[in-house]
């Protein structure tokens, strides 16, 4: 588990959750999602929201070691405040009344995106970060897989990374002959895995069997309650839109990966980038003055 700078309590209920009864791992996994606003809640809010009964939440409360609601309330509610703090964001745009603006759909996608963006950079994405930079360069062979609407996340990455990282393999395109594959795979070689609610059965089961045969696994996903997030070497979580479906962060996170990768092995990634630059223009594939 490589979670930096999870707080006492949420490592708690990551570490036990899978041990648990049915609706105690639902509870847990609202707990997980929302644990921001639960120092602000009574237990009969908790149990509501969570759709489980009260018994339920003393229960995995006593599992946790509380032996009262309120107990719980408050260390939730301390470990979260730093949180809440980084995820404040000034409103640009403030100034505009957006009811009077003809274009403010565009302006409210435009606010929300960058809202995304500055709550999922926070100390443990970066500390990640550094992690996913040395597997990957450190890796025989990258694997990329998403399916859904993750596939173009997965294409994208290996877009961008395949123009100057040859040792890349798409998983994304034929998840039948996925399992083949996996079951392929060298000592070395890594599996870079998109998992975002509402998560898919192939990919859980990708990743069982990656872990299975002792490969490192890249999660990129939106919520520590994912159901892979125990078999993962290294988690980058990004914050997700309860509002609109958006890929901001995803794509913003994989661009700051190609370009950190490319830094790393800079010779060797500039020479191949302007050897694929001239033979597109010599092939007239792109537009040269």
């Amino acid at each position: 588990m490589n979670l930096l700078n999870q707080t006492k309590t949420i490592k708690k209920i990551v570490d036990i959750k899978d041990t648990l009864p049915k609706k105690q791992r639902q509870l847990c996994d609202y707990i997980l999602k929302h644990h921001q606003s639960i120092g602000l809640i009574t237990v009969k809010e908790l149990a509501s929201n969570a759709n489980v009964g009260i018994s339920t939440v003393m229960r995995t409360l006593n599992s946790l070691g509380y032996e009262h609601f309120n107990d719980f309330r408050k260390d939730i509610h301390d470990e979260s405040i730093p949180f809440v703090s980084k995820w404040t964001l000034k409103k640009s745009l403030t100034e505009i009344e957006k009811q009077e603006v003809q274009n403010s759909g565009l302006l409210q996608t435009w606010d929300e995106s960058v809202e995304l963006l500055n709550k999922s950079l926070d100390t443990e994405l970066v500390e990640n970060f550094g992690k996913t930079i040395d597997l990957i360069i450190n890796s025989s062979f990258i694997n990329i897989l998403g399916t859904r609407p993750y596939k173009a996340t997965a294409l994208y990455m290996e877009q961008l990374l395949g123009e100057f990282f040859s040792k890349i393999r798409q998983l994304s395109h034929d998840t039948e002959t996925m399992y083949d594959r996996i079951l392929q795979f060298e000592v070395n070689e890594v599996l870079v895995v998109f998992a975002f609610e509402p998560y898919t059965n192939r990919v859980i089961e990708a990743v069982k069997l990656t872990h299975e045969l002792g490969n490192k696994i890249i999660l990129i996903t939106d919520h520590i309650s994912c159901p892979v997030i125990s078999y993962a070497s290294v988690t980058l979580r990004v914050e997700v839109s309860k509002e609109q479906f958006s890929v901001i962060p995803i794509i913003a996170l994989i661009e700051a990966i190609v370009i950190e990768v490319g830094k790393q092995s800079s010779k060797d990634s500039i020479k191949k980038l302007k050897r694929l630059e001239k033979t597109l223009i010599d092939k007239n594939v792109i537009y040269s003055y």
